[in-house]
């Protein structure tokens, strides 16, 4: 059984307006970055030991926050312990441009990192100013550059649009120039404004200047033809990605496929051992000294647990597989879950395909590339 093993850095120097992530903005003096590696690397002791035999991580993915504070070598520990447990083809770590510079690559390559996905969301100072980042846009454009100098490291880049007073040319601009500075990978998202933010306070409040929806649609269709005229294909929803590029760790989540959540506000998902077609989902609770101190005495940090039966799963893998390019394998989540997709929701991918929504091509299902922009109704009604 292969695993996409996914470990929660929660601590960010600044927490942006728009986020609404696990994450606690800290003095990075106060970080205890060998105290965290030792809980996780516990986890991941105890979360392994209690599934079946033969399950293996392929996948590791370092997300927060912002886990490009994270002192490499206590990185690198935690990378060598999760190698030592599987066959990693991919080691990705998440940064943000403040927090990169040519010796952390070094010293993440030295460990097993082979891909970073930085967080530019623009190359424009005003726009950053909007989303309330730390970097402005030359810090930026030289954090891209130095992980592409750096060689060996696949660089991805994320990239935000729907922001107020963004024009269609500027962002196409900015796509430009950060495929042009070698860029294989990028991730572009519409903003969303999450509650219990504070761009959602400020949108409640109706003090928070934003785009109009047919313009965020216009943005979505011009990232689109900015990136695939540049070579990249469109393989997810909000995904774009040159040959061979793709993020093999987000593809086993959109593929159903069975993650390990580690860490402090992480959320994971494993079969249970009675019964490998369903599972159970855990979130560990946020707080970063509590999970430290349950992991010290042995135990699995404090959290929530729900039972997931293999009908959620069919769900869960019809939500996540139509929004990519290659759909789903219909044989292979019935295989998964010991639950056929097609029973009980004849009628409605009838009426999806009769409008054009849906492919049915007899062994899978997808959404024609025309109809991305509404993927999420689409799902929700053969849900």
């Amino acid at each position: 059984m292969d695993l996409a093993v996914y470990v929660h850095f929660p601590w960010c120097l600044q927490r942006c307006p728009y986020c609404d992530f696990a994450t606690e903005a800290i003095n990075p003096a106060r970080i205890p970055h060998a105290r965290y590696a030792d809980a996780v690397v516990r986890e991941l002791g105890l979360r392994l030991d209690a599934l079946p035999p033969g399950a293996r991580a392929r996948t590791l993915f370092f997300g927060g926050g912002t886990p490009s504070l994270w002192q490499p070598d206590e990185l690198g520990r935690v990378i060598a312990a999760v190698a030592a447990r599987g066959d990693l083809e991919e080691v990705t770590v998440e940064c943000n441009p403040t927090s990169l510079d040519d010796e952390r690559c070094a010293r993440w390559k030295a460990a097993g990192v082979d891909r970073v996905s930085i967080g530019v969301q623009s190359l424009r100072d005003e726009h950053l100013r909007y989303l309330g980042r730390l970097h402005d846009a030359d810090g930026a454009a030289r954090a891209v550059r130095t992980a592409v100098r750096s060689g060996g490291l696949r660089v991805s880049a994320d990239v935000m649009f729907g922001l107020a007073e963004q024009s269609v040319e500027a962002l196409t601009e900015d796509l430009g120039a950060l495929l042009g500075d070698g860029v294989e990978h990028l991730s572009c998202y519409a903003l969303t404004i999450e509650p219990g933010t504070r761009f959602g306070e400020l949108a409640r409040k109706g003090r928070l200047p934003r785009l109009e929806d047919d313009r965020v649609a216009t943005m979505y269709e011009a990232v689109e033809r900015a990136c695939e005229g540049a070579g990249l294909a469109h393989y997810e929803v909000s995904n774009y990605a040159r040959p061979g590029a793709t993020s093999r760790h987000n593809e086993a989540y959109w593929r159903g496929e069975w993650y390990l959540g580690l860490g402090a506000g992480a959320v994971g998902c494993a079969p249970t051992p009675a019964d490998g077609r369903a599972g159970e989902r855990w979130r560990n609770d946020a707080d970063a000294g509590a999970y430290c101190e349950r992991l010290e005495h042995g135990a699995l940090p404090p959290g929530e647990t729900e039972a997931i039966a293999p009908e959620v799963r069919v769900r869960e893998g019809l939500m996540l597989g139509l929004r990519t390019a290659a759909g789903v394998d219909l044989a292979r989540l019935a295989g998964r879950t010991g639950v056929d997709p097609r029973a009980g929701r004849e009628a409605a991918v009838a009426r999806e395909v009769a409008r054009g929504n849906l492919l049915d091509e007899g062994a899978r299902w997808s959404i024609p590339r025309s109809r991305w922009l509404v993927a999420d109704d689409v799902v929700a009604r053969v849900f």
